[in-house]
């Protein structure tokens, strides 16, 4: 028989599939549905890499198989194509990122065809289609209206060779993760989305996420990082000028008369207002806006501003890395009250205390925080002791841990000093009624846990959780302060100053303030120029474009001028997944009986580095469509699954520089595309790391070809073992596929095939059931050889095989033996076997009597199909 051409038989299938539109989605809505989705790519100029094979092939394998159990199955595929990458290839390669985006699309779809995958090309979406963005421009416009997009000036994190402002989520170890240059601070006009808004739901949701991988879930919960807390008023007070210059230059002595500075407060956010006595000084970001307004009273000015110029220059990780050595500089003639005591403490900038989170503000307790601690070491400043060890909660006889005997110490060296310096701070406490504190000049490091308030006045002999709410309703009471809750995910950062995305549908004009474009206008479409730039002034290039800026307001009529700053790529790719539902509807979003039909996605794949950036966009956008009534569940995927990373062959990350990748057209024209798909899919488990190997494809070939030159032959009959086999093989192939256990689905089959060539001989029914469950990872050969079996129509026609239970039960299985718990036999038996004739067949086994004869056996236990354990006194 002939070797497998597995080009000509690819191209005859590929024809076919077109011809016979047999990946259309189905709108029989009473059949079951089944949503299965990629995460879709960004169509760059290099196109697919073997990662992206190994992610659509798992998915199409999944696809496939539900179509064959019955399933109407949506299995769509769309290109993410605004955003910097795009803009910045075609600047690099003198083109415009529309051509260039167009001619990438092209070359990704002939790619994805070439291999295989059964994509409804017919619901195909692409993010820069002014149709498609036309809902995008729409949403947007809808949370404005409910107060949820709003225009802000401040500071925002600049990369300034993209020349654009950056969400959070945008940066990878503290840099762009574009083009990996470090960012900067700049105070811009940007319109922010107020996703904060839904960070409680985001959270308490993902509870119900049960089909996510817990390692993702956590991801989530770690990058919305709620904390409870309380945010406490410092007034601010600055020193005349005399006073001040007096105190510049040394020549003042002795305490100086202060005054309100013009009634400004620092608000601080702190998760441990139970501290609030032990504050020493309080610390402000440098970008802190309120640090410019003080600068008459600020006496050391230039050290001051050169300080924030450096900063500027480092990155929010580099800032908040723990190891890395404390720098601030005090604010000369600026002092805080702390509000608990009265007491005036200094007030510095530092680094280390960041703009973006809380108030940008701290409240410094040395004594209670590592940092606030190296930091006062480093600058001489007070170490205020004011909790300690709770007593109560220490093991009995371990009142101090010095005392422990050796080998059985219940703390660690560094906690017994911290104890022995709370013990002599509570001695000192409990012999000043006034609460007076000392400088802890002798404490080695922070004591950062929770324990019993000292030196805290009203909040003394206190456990932290009750000194919490006792200082909180103090606060409140006193009007100094108010319990929060406070969260590290930022407000979303929702303005590109770049040229290839949506345009902002907004315009500014001079009576009416800013105004939304009417929605019968939509889509606001991207103007088509030659020059599209950065200008370098942080405005966008539109700003360039005259003919397209001004435009008449919607709402009086007048002059008035575009928004000019577009959309993140981010935007289009937040609820792209709902479009595939309903890809031509020109009055909707999406029509509500198809998305609540289709809704949710049942099965979500992509790559582990979206865990936070366009997870958290996608359900904060699903939920405020809920919320208006466009959707009709809660969280938009139920099952997500990451794709383990495919390196190099030398075991690292591909790249162009290493060229230690492979091209997965050129695999698929050397050994065809169901031998790269198998072996993506063989490679390992699915969720792991996996290194590429150039040989693996070709053994994946000759497996094939064994399985071609298989279906030349005679049929006979199946022997009972090859029968058997079969549908374990089945069982195990329709269990796994849907966790994502291709590593062992292909294992499985391969052992079948090698069964049947050592019997020489199956039915023509059973390698027809093979054949079926080959089908969804090597299509194309299965459709030949299905094709050959005498079957006129498709294979992903024909109902999935079902294993019958009878076949697969063993005859004889291996029983463990054991004696009190202690493995002592392996003994083969028939899979049947009784009890009684389990304890026959254990006592008259030679390696169990020694252990057994001669003892009273007390009990015996037995798992049918499993084990015997034989207790024994």
């Amino acid at each position: 028989m002939e070797k497998y051409d597995h080009k000509s038989i690819e191209e005859k299938w590929h024809a076919k599939w077109e011809e016979e539109s047999l990946y259309r989605t189905g709108e029989d809505r009473s059949k079951k549905k089944y949503y299965v989705l990629d995460m879709f790519p960004y169509p760059s100029g290099t196109g697919l890499h073997i990662g992206h094979v190994k992610g659509y092939s798992a998915t199409d394998i999944l696809a496939r198989m539900k179509r064959m159990q019955g399933y109407n199955v949506l299995h769509p595929m769309g290109w993410d194509a605004f955003g910097l990458p795009a803009e910045n290839y075609a600047l690099k390669n003198k083109t415009h990122p529309k051509i260039q985006t167009e001619k990438n699309v092209a070359y990704f779809k002939q790619q994805l065809k070439g291999l295989g995958f059964s994509y409804d090309w017919e619901r195909e979406i692409n993010t820069t289609d002014p149709e498609y963005y036309k809902w995008t421009q729409w949403a947007f416009i809808k949370m404005w209206e409910k107060g949820l997009a709003y225009e802000s000036f401040e500071p925002i994190i600049w990369c300034p060779k993209c020349q654009t402002g950056l969400a959070m989520e945008d940066l990878e170890d503290g840099k762009c993760e574009r083009c990996e240059s470090e960012v900067e601070r700049k105070p811009m006009r940007q319109w922010v989305i107020k996703i904060t808004d839904y960070a409680d739901r985001l959270l308490n949701d993902i509870d119900k996420l049960a089909g996510w991988e817990d390692s993702i879930k956590e991801m989530q919960r770690n990058w919305i990082g709620r904390s409870e807390g309380a945010e406490i008023n410092f007034k601010v007070l600055s020193l005349c000028k005399g006073e001040l210059e007096a105190v510049v230059s040394g020549e003042s002595k002795g305490p100086h008369p202060a005054s309100p500075c013009k009634g400004e407060e620092i608000k601080v956010f702190t998760t441990r207002p139970d501290t609030l006595f032990g504050c020493t000084y309080v610390v402000l970001a440098p970008e802190h806006p309120a640090i410019g307004n003080w600068q008459s009273a600020i006496g050391n000015w230039p050290e001051v501003e050169e300080y924030i110029k450096k900063t500027k220059a480092k990155s929010d990780l580099e800032r908040t890395d723990l190891n890395k050595d404390k720098s601030g500089v005090k604010l000369e003639g600026v002092m805080a009250v702390n509000p608990a005591n009265g007491q005036e403490v200094p007030v510095f900038i530092a680094d280390y205390v960041l703009a973006n989170y809380g108030t940008g503000a701290v409240m410094a307790v040395p004594a209670h925080d590592q940092r606030d601690f190296e930091f006062a070491r480093k600058y001489d400043l007070p170490i205020k002791t004011v909790v300690t060890f709770c007593h109560s909660e220490r093991p009995e006889g371990e009142r101090n841990p010095s005392q422990s005997k050796q080998g059985e110490q219940f703390f660690s060296e560094k906690e017994i000093k911290c104890s022995q310096d709370r013990d002599r701070s509570f001695a000192i406490a409990q012999d000043d009624k006034k609460g007076a504190v000392q400088d802890d000049k002798a404490m080695e490091n922070a004591f950062c846990d929770e324990g019993i308030n000292i030196n805290s006045e009203f909040l003394n002999g206190l456990p932290t959780v009750e000194a919490k709410k006792k200082m909180i309703a103090w606060l409140e009471e006193n009007n100094c302060g108010q319990k929060k809750v406070n969260y590290k995910l930022n407000d979303w950062v929702f303005s590109r100053q770049r040229y290839w995305g949506e345009p902002i549908p907004f315009v500014h004009c001079d009576k009416c303030g800013t105004v939304p474009v009417d929605i019968e206008d939509l889509p606001v479409r991207l103007p088509e120029v030659e020059h599209y730039e950065p200008t370098g002034t942080g405005e966008s290039p539109l700003a360039n474009i005259s003919e397209w800026v001004n435009t008449t307001c919607p709402k009086c009529g007048g002059a008035a001028k575009r928004e000019t700053n577009t959309m993140p790529q981010w935007a289009g790719s937040s609820w792209y997944y709902l479009r595939y539902m309903d890809p031509r509807n020109d009055e909707a979003l999406v029509d509500m009986a198809k998305e609540k039909y289709w809704s949710p996605v049942d099965f979500y794949v992509g790559g582990a580095e979206h865990a936070t950036r366009h997870l958290i966009y996608a359900r904060f956008w699903h939920k405020f469509l809920l919320d208006i009534g466009v959707v009709n569940y809660e969280e938009p995927f139920t099952r997500l699954q990451h794709v383990g990373l495919v390196l190099g062959s030398d075991g690292k990350k591909i790249s162009k520089r290493l060229n230690n990748g492979a091209d997965p057209l050129a695999v698929a024209a050397e050994f065809g595309a169901d031998a790269l798909r198998i072996y993506e899919m063989f490679m390992g488990p699915f969720g792991q790391s996996c290194a590429w190997d150039n040989n693996g494809p070709a053994g994946v070939n000759r497996f094939l070809n064994r399985i071609w030159a298989l279906s030349g032959n005679p049929f006979g009959e199946s022997s009972k073992n090859i029968s058997s086999l079969l549908h374990k093989t089945i069982k195990k192939v329709s269990e796994d596929i849907p966790e994502f256990k291709y590593n062992t689905c292909v294992s499985a089959m391969m052992i079948l095939l090698n069964a049947i060539e050592g019997e020489k001989g199956v039915s023509k029914d059973d390698f027809a059931k093979f054949i079926q469950i080959l089908s969804p990872f090597a299509p194309h050969l299965a459709e030949e050889v299905w094709e050959k079996l005498g079957n006129r129509e498709s294979v992903f026609k024909s109902a999935w095989p079902e294993y019958d239970e009878e076949l697969i039960k063993d005859e004889t299985i291996n029983l463990v033996v054991q004696v009190n718990g202690k493995l002592r036999a392996t003994i083969q038996v028939a899979a049947d076997i009784s009890e009684d004739d389990a304890k026959k067949a254990a006592f008259d086994n030679a390696d169990v009597k020694k252990w057994v004869d001669g003892k009273e056996t007390v009990k015996i236990v037995f798992v049918p199909g499993k084990l015997l354990n034989i207790v024994v006194k």
